[in-house]
């Protein structure tokens, strides 16, 4: 079955492709359901059933037949919200008066539909239900149909329209935050464009000319970066309505050549005296980029000299800058880092570039790598038709983050230039244009893209051959001695990285949509919809562990001394107020990093496998760990989603255990969860309510390739790699009530689990008098 792309701005412009190349995995994709958009009828509304009908039901009411024999789940937040109808919610439709819907040739004028009004008894035993369980079962129909004298079908409508009042009432309180969100957006502007068009000095208050404008104040410069933060929540919730494309403005010209009118130029022609440039120049920029980035990719030695030790690519920095002659001098606090790596990643060329050009699903695409991303501003939104990226230019700012607080993140603004080399090939670049005029703020300067960006080339079965280029330019800072070679090498921020988080994430999507995964790969689970909804709440927990993990402002990290005081702990806490997806009061979060002379791979084996659970997890008290459920979410058995049941002596836990491998950084992430809410999720229910705080580890590569004392013929095992970089993170709820302080008990029961559960990897591995 062919996977059509339903991205919400751009509809493929080609015929669909089976997105599996590989014959031996046997999955064929279901249809992507498109959520969001227009508005549908009632009618439309009714198919989006939780279940398919019997028989030829759907065909009847318009639907196309079924082809497979297997039953799809269809949740019913993915149809659209039905018409306000007033009283109506609670009636039911008689389907026999459809009839004369179906006859062309019936001219008289349509019966009336017939409606069935509920007693207020039988709403309020649905409604009970409904509570409980807004996604009732065909058991729990029954039952509740023969308790209330209705048909099965009735109790079905009823609840399918309850879900949809529900969420149009969530969309309207959306759209009025949408308005909020505009209003605050305009006065934000409103203040910025008059800073820029009357600049002053921020010491004695007078005028300045453009020519000689001083350094922003820090208040300004986080204004504009509140500013796009502002601008992505505002198209998150525009595209969520669906009245404006993900990624436009309705500000913001069509084309490149604005009018004259003032409303419809874009939001950088205001910052004249900030950037000091014009579009003619940007174009003139990317231009030059794009030229620049198809060279790097497409040629060889001498520009690039493989490594004979560690078989990288290195970049010949003579032969560059007599290929590419630089404008200015660099800096001597600054340093090049250049990169380049190339990969296949299973997902269609159009999607694919839709996937860089969006903000939003940028930065879900690389979880553990992107902490902050926002689009400042379009400059160009590319052509009209169904290359529509084509000779898109976008203002972008990013925060990009390693999975451990001790690495400083990097902040860079940048250009993104999109387009189509040919019918196969198109090319992204990224540079920053914060050099061209010595008045930029100095917090710009820290890290600054030379022309980086990818080449996406179009294969046969829904594959892209994608070579990425990184080339960073950034200020030369202390690193921790943990992570120093692995950051002055390039390689923690360096295009492997890029290259094998996309392959892993394209691989995941893949996976998820699959229906017929083989059933040694998915055991425990019954159902597509109980699969979809337990791989959807892992990704939701892990996503939520590279947030907590890594430098980012969201969190601020204090050092505290360790129990052994051998490690580095760092403690951070926060107040969940109304986020439902964890739990509720005070969290306390706690973080270590150390080296070990352990292999990545050996090190991942150890920690994601069952069987070894009770040797490093003190939660467990050393009980069995029994194996609920397992779910495959890629080739690589390191990729997978497992429910564990472990025997404690008063009573059961369970563990959801989420674990990602690619070929630079794998991660063990998992929490307690409930076990009721667990086994509804098993079945199918919705995930979005169920509370987990997850814990976890992080493990790198430290960067050491070792190679053996000895020449042999026999090919290197894994004992001839080099070390790891492990980061542990432990998350606990020390309060319910928010509002209560942080008690020293906590900061110590804490400590005391994070020190005890480090000794005991060490002590497994040999090593516990290492750093």
């Amino acid at each position: 079955m062919g996977v059509v792309d339903m991205s919400n701005n751009h509809p493929p412009s080609h015929e669909t492709k089976d997105f599996f190349p590989s014959p031996a995995l046997s999955l064929s994709l279901a249809g992507i359901f498109r959520d969001g958009g227009g508005a549908r009828s009632s009618a439309g509304n009714m198919e989006a059933t939780e279940e398919v009908d019997e028989g030829g039901a759907a065909a009847s009411r318009g639907g196309r037949p079924r082809e497979e024999t297997s039953t799809v789940e269809i949740s019913s937040e993915n149809s659209e919200p039905m018409r306000s109808r007033g009283s109506d919610d609670d009636l039911e439709h008689d389907d026999t008066c459809n009839e004369d819907e179906e006859d062309p040739n019936n001219n008289s004028k349509k019966k009336r539909k017939k409606y069935h009004r509920h007693t207020v008894q039988q709403i309020r035993e649905m409604e009970a239900l409904f509570k409980e369980s807004p996604h009732p079962d065909e058991k729990q129909r029954q039952q509740l149909s023969k308790q209330l004298g209705l048909h099965p079908r009735q109790v079905k409508f009823w609840f399918q329209n309850r879900r949809t009042q529900i969420k149009a009432i969530q969309e309207r309180h959306e759209n009025s935050l949408l308005k909020a969100e505009i209003e605050k957006l305009r006065e934000e502007n409103k203040g910025l464009r008059g800073t820029s068009k009357n600049p002053s000095c921020p010491n004695c208050g007078f005028a300045s000319s453009s020519n000689n404008a001083p350094t922003l104040p820090a208040e300004e410069q986080q204004l504009r970066i509140e500013n796009a933060r502002l601008r992505a929540e505002v198209e998150k919730l525009r595209a969520a309505l669906g009245k404006y494309p993900l990624g436009t403005s309705p500000n913001s010209s069509s084309s490149c050549s604005g009018g004259n009118d003032e409303e419809n130029k874009s939001a950088l022609d205001f910052y004249t005296g900030i950037f000091g440039l014009e579009k003619p120049r940007i174009m003139h920029i990317v231009n030059q980029a794009m030229e620049q980035l198809t060279k790097m990719a497409t040629s060889g030695e001498p520009l690039w000299i493989k490594s004979f030790e560690t078989g990288r690519e290195i970049l010949n920095y003579d032969e560059y800058t007599k290929e590419f002659p630089p404008g200015d001098v660099k800096s001597k606090r600054m340093c090049i880092e250049a990169s380049r790596d190339a990969g296949i990643v299973f997902m269609e060329l159009p999607r694919l570039v839709q996937t860089f050009m969006d903000v939003n699903q940028w930065r879900e695409m690389f979880p553990s790598m992107i902490s902050k991303a926002a689009t400042v501003d379009v400059i160009c939104n590319g052509t009209e038709g169904a290359n529509s990226w084509d000779g898109a230019v976008q203002l972008m700012f990013a925060e990009v983050q390693m999975l451990t607080p001790v690495v400083g993140t990097r902040e860079v603004y940048f250009v993104r230039y999109c387009k189509q080399m040919s019918a196969a090939q198109w090319g992204i670049v990224d540079v920053s244009v914060d050099k061209v005029e010595g008045s930029i703020d100095a917090s710009l300067l820290k890290c600054r893209k030379l022309p980086s960006g990818c080449i996406l080339q179009e294969q046969s079965n829904a594959h892209c051959k994608v070579t990425w280029v990184e080339h960073l330019e950034c200020q030369k800072s202390i690193v921790d001695s943990l992570y120093r070679v692995t950051v002055n090498s390039g390689q923690a921020f360096g295009a492997r990285r890029w290259i094998a988080t996309l392959q892993q994430q394209c691989e995941r999507l893949l996976f998820f949509m699959a229906t017929n995964i083989p059933t040694k790969d998915t055991t425990g689970v019954a159902t597509l919809a109980g699969r979809k909804s337990i791989l959807t709440l892992a990704q939701r927990m892990t996503w939520g562990f590279y947030r907590v993990l890594g430098a980012s402002s969201y969190n601020t990290w204090n050092k505290v001394p360790s129990k052994t005081g051998q490690e580095d702990i760092r403690m951070t806490s926060r107040r969940n107020l109304t986020d439902p997806g964890e739990p509720q009061g005070l969290i306390l979060c706690a973080v270590s990093s150390i080296w070990l002379p352990v292999s990545r791979n050996v090190l991942f084996d150890f920690l994601k496998d069952e069987n070894h659970r009770h040797e490093w997890d003190v939660m467990s008290n050393g009980g069995p760990v029994q194996s609920v459920a397992n779910l495959a979410k890629g080739q690589d058995k390191g990729n997978a989603v497992s429910i564990q049941a472990v025997k404690l002596r008063e009573n059961n836990m369970w563990i959801l255990q989420d674990t990602c491998t690619n070929a630079y950084e794998s991660a063990v992430v998992y929490a307690p969860v409930d076990i009721a809410g667990m086994q509804s999720v098993i079945t199918g229910c919705d995930s979005s309510n169920i509370a987990v705080l997850p814990s976890g580890f992080s493990i790198l590569p430290d960067g050491l390739e070792s190679r053996p004392f000895v020449i042999t013929s026999r090919p290197e095992d894994r004992s001839s790699e080099g070390g790891s970089l492990l980061t542990v993170a432990f998350q606990i709820l020390t309060s319910n009530s928010p509002t209560t302080k942080l008690s020293k008990e906590s900061v110590e029961s804490i400590n005391n689990l994070l020190s005890c559960t480090l000794h005991k990897i060490k002590t497994r591995f040999q090593c516990d008098n290492g750093y």
